[in-house]
């Protein structure tokens, strides 16, 4: 449904492990998969005003965790997440959280959305990342551990920052000057994107402690 409940499109999802796993609707003069995102307009019936936005990976995520009275969650539709999914959200909310598998697409994922997210963080806004344990997703975790364990992990999903600079280290050895400089190659070309403001400050602030220039 598009943001007024009105059927756009149509999407299904295989029971067993055949390819492709999802299949939706083709584009349409109104039905665009990189414009929509699954759930929103249930989301927004659920609550008005919601404090944030979940963004899981599929469809059975969304319906799992609405059957678990977590109603702010919303997928793509077989797309990456990009600024026009984020601005729609952003309009509506402070606060996303993306939660994707732990695994090495998970945070591959997950990085992906950062780079798309960083223009668009202005002062006021909120991105954070919810990594689940290897082999699990939403759905699998909410039924095995319940609303109020998976409300808890949430809680503490990791803020932009902090996953910023825990990705471009994992690698580096901070005590050695050539790494050091490194970072500082690979973290100020994303760190201009972001607007001018005091997020993007803190950040560079950050950056040059870290780096010790």
């Amino acid at each position: 449904r598009d943001s007024r409940g009105r059927v756009v499109g149509f999407g299904g999802r295989v029971l067993g492990d055949d390819k492709p796993k999802y299949l939706n609707s083709p584009e349409t003069p109104v039905f665009h998969k990189g414009s929509e995102l699954y759930g929103l307009f249930e989301a927004r019936r659920a609550s008005r005003k919601p404090d944030r936005f979940l963004i899981v990976e599929g469809y059975m995520d969304v319906i799992a965790l609405a059957q678990a009275d977590i109603t702010y969650a919303v997928a793509t539709l077989g797309t990456a997440c990009n600024a026009t999914h984020l601005k729609r959200l952003f309009r509506l909310v402070s606060e996303v959280v993306f939660c994707f598998d732990g695994d090495d697409a998970g945070r591959a994922a997950a990085w992906r959305a950062l780079q798309v997210a960083l223009p668009l963080m202005e002062d006021g806004r909120e991105v954070r990342f919810l990594l689940l344990p290897d082999g699990e997703d939403p759905d699998s975790l909410v039924r095995k551990k319940g609303w109020e364990k998976f409300v808890a992990w949430l809680e503490k999903a990791m803020p932009l920052a902090d996953f910023f600079f825990d990705r471009l280290t994992a690698d580096l050895d901070l005590e050695d000057i050539a790494d050091r400089a490194r970072l500082g190659q690979l973290a100020r070309p994303l760190l201009s994107q972001m607007p001018k403001g005091i997020c993007g400050r803190l950040m560079l602030k950050q950056l040059a402690e870290t780096v010790g220039v």
